[in-house]
């Protein structure tokens, strides 16, 4: 106890006795500083005393499926950064392949009483996964939050980037350049924000013999650009940054000159994609104000705000760069 009483009146930055008389329940402590030294306790991993169990932490999930692509870590240093303005700190949660899940974050984060949960680029967005998580955090009503495409059946306010105006963007981008021989690299075929810029592809006179799809990944970028390469593409379209750096390296291996012979253009804009060679034309998703904005939504339900399950939709930006260029003659 004089250990666990130590630790706590130095993350919180007050007496001993400070905590012990939060920990109980006595008087003489002003509400701000009950609400740190309750949110010090479950960062440290120590329970709440039995008669404070029924205070939500003012803690906020944040699950996020990987931090190995950078748009993700960008996104948690804008949440976290947003939710510590509210007065809350973010608990991160990245899925690990054959480890922990999804699922076992919420059952987690459930018995850490968080006050609410962002997730992004979760399960939500692919329809052939499981979402019993997500159905036992309605069931919960807490605070839930999804960035970006989610299937329909979920009842979540969601802050997402227009897919359809960033396929729109993307495919006139290269039409203008000349390009005839289109093609696209999309994630999984249950992706929500994948099947949107397809049927925006197809609805816009797409070919369907030039859509590939793949996993998140250089490598599978990789795999489905040399696919497109052997069909004669002269630009390709990408949900992702990682995926076009994946088609860059295959149009190379196939002998190809970036942007010379074929144009890549990348979907996210996430860091040091203006270093890359060439730097990646992209579409970049406008993670500050989606990060803001899911925030604003969370804590409008924390406050008991009645919070309509509706998505918002951010307009995209096309960020020109060296990796287009003209089609030959």
């Amino acid at each position: 106890m004089t250990r666990r009483l130590a630790e706590v009146a130095k993350k919180v930055g007050v007496s001993e006795a400070t905590v012990s008389r939060v920990l109980n329940g006595k008087p003489g402590v002003s509400d701000a500083t009950r609400e740190a030294v309750l949110t010090a306790l479950d960062v440290l991993g120590y329970e709440r005393p039995t008669q404070l169990r029924g205070d939500r932490a003012r803690l906020v999930g944040l699950v996020l499926p990987e931090l190995q692509n950078p748009i993700f870590p960008a996104f948690a240093e804008v949440v976290g950064g947003a939710l510590a303005q509210q007065g809350f700190t973010s608990v991160l949660c990245t899925r690990t392949v054959g480890g922990v899940s999804e699922a076992d974050y919420v059952d987690l984060l459930l018995q850490q009483q968080v006050s609410g949960v962002v997730f992004a680029g979760g399960l939500y967005a692919q329809a052939a996964a499981a979402h019993g998580h997500y159905e036992l955090l309605h069931e919960r009503k807490l605070p839930t939050v999804l960035v970006n495409a989610a299937v329909q059946h979920l009842d979540f306010p969601q802050v997402s980037c227009d897919d359809v105006v960033a396929a729109e963007m993307a495919v006139a981008h290269l039409r203008a350049l000349g390009h005839e021989r289109i093609g696209m690299v999309l994630g999984p075929k249950d992706h929500m924000p994948s099947r949107r810029k397809l049927e925006t592809f197809l609805a816009g006179s797409g070919d369907p013999g030039l859509v590939e799809h793949t996993m998140f990944s250089l490598e599978g970028g990789h795999a489905a650009a040399a696919r497109l390469v052997k069909r004669g593409v002269t630009g390709v379209v990408c949900a992702s940054d990682l995926l076009a750096l994946g088609t860059v390296r295959a149009a190379r291996r196939a002998g190809l000159v970036v942007p010379g012979d074929i144009s890549v253009i990348g979907f996210d804009d996430s860091a040091l994609m203006n270093c890359t060679d060439p730097p990646l034309t992209t579409v970049r998703q406008p993670i500050d104000s989606m990060g803001r904005a899911a925030v604003d939504l969370l804590v409008a339900q924390i406050d008991k705000a009645v919070v309509p399950a509706d998505e918002l939709l951010f307009e995209p930006e096309l960020v020109v760069r060296a990796s287009t260029a003209r089609v030959r003659p």
